[in-house]
């Protein structure tokens, strides 16, 4: 059966940010594993926390409470860029009618943040259609990263890896 278009929003789920983070990681939007685990990369096929954990060569996360201490014991600061769309399953590519989460306004309230990282090509090119009308020097310089997503097939879990070690030199 085809998954139907839903609306999606984004308010029960904060950022996970502390005053320590260096690099904000910004997702497009929750996928609806994540949305009903209230936190982010729930889905268990999602590669984002092997990738963290062989990043900083600490044990996999099995619980929300230790992937949230991964990552901000480590700097590392996340959120999404929608705050509401209309979305099927998890697809990025059937967004719509979004709505953006304040970026700017974050990158301020957490002002050592040095550098913001897109997890996947659609929340790059909707953080930089944000960034048009936000006139922040951190969020216009954010930087793609690969998506950690399943369907994301073409990169290896040590080439996800190997990408996101660039984060380091922020932290």
């Amino acid at each position: 059966m085809k998954d139907a278009m839903r609306h999606a929003v984004h308010d029960d789920v904060p950022p996970l940010i502390d005053g320590n983070s260096k690099v904000l990681l910004l997702g497009s939007m929750l996928s609806p594993k994540s949305a009903e685990a209230r936190f982010y990369y729930a889905h268990p096929q999602n590669r984002f926390w092997r990738v963290l954990a062989a990043l900083f060569n600490e044990p996999l996360p099995t619980d929300n409470d230790k992937r949230a201490q991964l990552a901000l014991s480590h700097g590392v600061a996340l959120w999404d860029v929608i705050r509401s769309c209309d979305i099927v399953g998890a697809l990025d590519n059937t967004i719509k009618n979004v709505v953006y989460n304040d970026v700017k306004d974050i990158t301020e309230r957490y002002p050592s943040i040095k550098r913001i990282y897109a997890t996947g090509a659609k929340a790059h090119a909707l953080l930089m259609k944000y960034a048009e009308t936000a006139g922040s020097p951190v969020v216009s310089a954010a930087v793609r990263l690969p998506s950690t997503s399943p369907q994301n097939f073409g990169y290896s879990l040590d080439r996800l890896v190997a990408e996101y070690s660039v984060i380091k030199s922020d932290l």
